[in-house]
């Protein structure tokens, strides 16, 4: 499992699978455009643009929100940039990704011209992270870098925070992708705590705030480690509106508004879930985050994304994805009443493909 083997392409993400007209299932992105009263803050920080932006207000928000120092805490442009960061600072001569997940950690290693080995997570076990494999002795006994999802995209699984902190040793930095966690409940497995030694956890703004197109994102870690991402990053790198939309995104307010659509997002979720059990369809494993993945061989071998795409809906293709194939397809969570829609048109596809 250790590896890499087969060719995927890393730099595909869902934006590529929608197109105009189509119920968009393939991208994460919560809301079409900031809620109003964060569109208001983004446009009034457009009066400030002649200045060049300064991080420190975002830094000592995000500190604030999440109860450490300001020294353990980077702004970024977004998640992936920080995952560029990491490449490039945070020493490692065994790197290893864990798999099934989010593909750009991965290939920013390649970038930096390192040799990466991935751990991929079975079906069998639910896509969940045994630490073993890292224990001495362990598969992966050597990993000096390991690189995981929580919760994970695309499979939706939250690891235990005791199996990730079981990861940790000297030598090795743990780096956990967190970009999903606001959209759970209470947060309960999220590695932001009092004890960041050799951790860094990488946040994203974008998902639960519709704000992709502004690129708002942070790490929270080991301050040492920080520190070397923070020698790396271009000057500038966060625009005055991400800084001021930062600001706003981990206020007391947003926090509250964040933890009502997380369970909104679980609500929805389960009629999504039920949805596909009627008509005969399973999820990956049971999912804590706003998407889920699928198992659409029961359809046939081949994918449904082009048949789903014919009649309305866009999602996210499964094989571009280490560990999966093109039976496998993520679709984000909706309204109820756009999972029935698409999953009657699964059943369709499904009736049609039977006749013929």
């Amino acid at each position: 499992m250790s590896a890499v083997s087969g060719l995927v392409d890393l730099h595909h993400h869902g934006d590529r699978d929608t197109a105009p007209g189509l119920v968009d299932l393939a991208v994460n992105v919560r809301l079409p455009a900031p809620p109003p009263w964060l569109a208001d803050v983004v446009a009034d920080s457009l009066r400030d643009l002649g200045r060049y932006p300064d991080p420190t207000p975002a830094t000592l928000a995000i500190a604030r929100r999440h109860g450490v120092d300001p020294a353990c805490v980077l702004p970024t442009a977004g998640g992936a940039e920080a995952f560029t960061l990491v490449a490039r600072a945070v020493p490692g001569a065994d790197p290893v990704v864990v798999h099934p997940q989010f593909t750009e950690p991965e290939a920013a290693l390649i970038a930096a011209g390192r040799a990466v080995s991935r751990h991929v997570l079975r079906r069998e076990d639910g896509f969940r992270l045994d630490p073993a494999a890292f224990k001495p002795r362990g598969e992966h006994a050597g990993a000096d870098l390991v690189v995981v999802g929580n919760p994970t995209n695309p499979t939706g699984v939250l690891h235990r925070a005791d199996d990730l902190r079981a990861l940790r040793r000297p030598g090795r930095v743990v780096v956990v992708d967190e970009a999903f966690m606001d959209a759970v409940p209470g947060e309960p497995e999220s590695l932001v705590a009092p004890d960041l030694d050799g951790v860094l956890v990488i946040r994203s703004l974008t998902k639960t705030w519709g704000l992709a197109g502004l690129r708002a994102g942070y790490v929270v870690g080991d301050p040492a480690l920080v520190a070397r991402l923070r020698a790396v990053q271009p000057p500038w790198s966060v625009s005055s509106p991400a800084v001021a939309a930062t600001v706003a995104c981990v206020s007391a307010r947003a926090v509250a508004e964040a933890e009502a659509a997380a369970l909104a997002y679980a609500a929805d979720r389960d009629v999504l879930v039920r949805e596909l059990a009627a008509a005969g369809l399973t999820t990956a494993a049971p999912s804590h985050a706003p998407f889920v993945l699928v198992d659409t061989s029961p359809l046939g071998t081949g994918s449904v994304r082009e048949d789903l795409a014919r009649v309305g809906f866009a999602v996210r293709r499964g094989e571009t994805f280490p560990g999966l194939g093109p039976t496998w397809v993520r679709m984000a969570v909706r309204g109820p009443e756009t999972s029935r829609a698409v999953v009657a048109a699964l059943a369709d596809l499904r009736r049609r493909r039977r006749v013929a």
